[in-house]
């Protein structure tokens, strides 16, 4: 019986990984000066992201690093005080919470060159907000029903040709391990 509830488990974990994405930033290019101003602003405003999304930084460590900053930092360039710091070249940076996130280049006078990014996380897949609870209904009366809230999120967009072949893999990998960890949930659960 454990087996089978391990089973089930291990298959909802896959299944919910397989809807994560990598983006790789800036493209076939990598993390680097941008051709103009506005290119990373453009390629995050096109993109959607999502809680378990991942980022993919590539750049040359010797020349180049990713700073995650404040707000502050990001508008001003300063690369004094990172939240974190990435420099090993092929960085992967999870998206782990809704909201903005902030990223620029380790280099200040790549920074000044607009070699930074905002992304502005969606929401978690999983669902897993619940309604605001109610205070309870005083002794005698019965609870009113809680309102109605709806959990739908807006669908996900298409894949953009701003993500790169790296996405495009990781996606299908994703989603052939799902199938795979599905088939063996169902027939461990099946030989039980």
């Amino acid at each position: 019986m454990m087996l089978r509830w391990l089973s089930l488990v291990c298959f909802f974990m896959i299944v919910n990984k397989a809807y994560a994405r990598e983006f790789t930033v800036g493209g076939a290019k990598g993390w680097t000066v941008p051709s103009g101003s506005q290119v990373y602003s453009q390629w995050a405003e096109k993109s959607r992201f999502q809680v378990g999304d991942s980022l993919l930084f590539v750049y040359q460590p010797d020349q180049d690093s990713v700073l995650q900053v404040t707000k502050d930092a990001y508008d001003s360039c300063n690369t004094d005080a990172p939240t974190a710091k990435f420099a090993d070249g092929k960085t992967s940076f999870a998206l782990t919470h809704s909201g903005p996130y902030y990223f620029i280049s380790g280099n200040k006078d790549s920074c000044n060159k607009n070699e930074k990014l905002v992304v502005i996380v969606m929401a978690d897949r999983s669902g897993k907000s619940s309604p605001p609870s109610q205070a309870p209904a005083p002794s005698g009366e019965a609870a009113p029903s809680p309102p109605f809230t709806s959990n739908l999120e807006p669908p996900a967009t298409t894949p953009t040709s701003q993500e790169t072949p790296n996405s495009a893999a990781s996606s299908c990998s994703s989603f052939v391990s799902a199938l795979l960890g599905a088939a063996l949930a169902s027939t461990l659960f099946l030989h039980l």
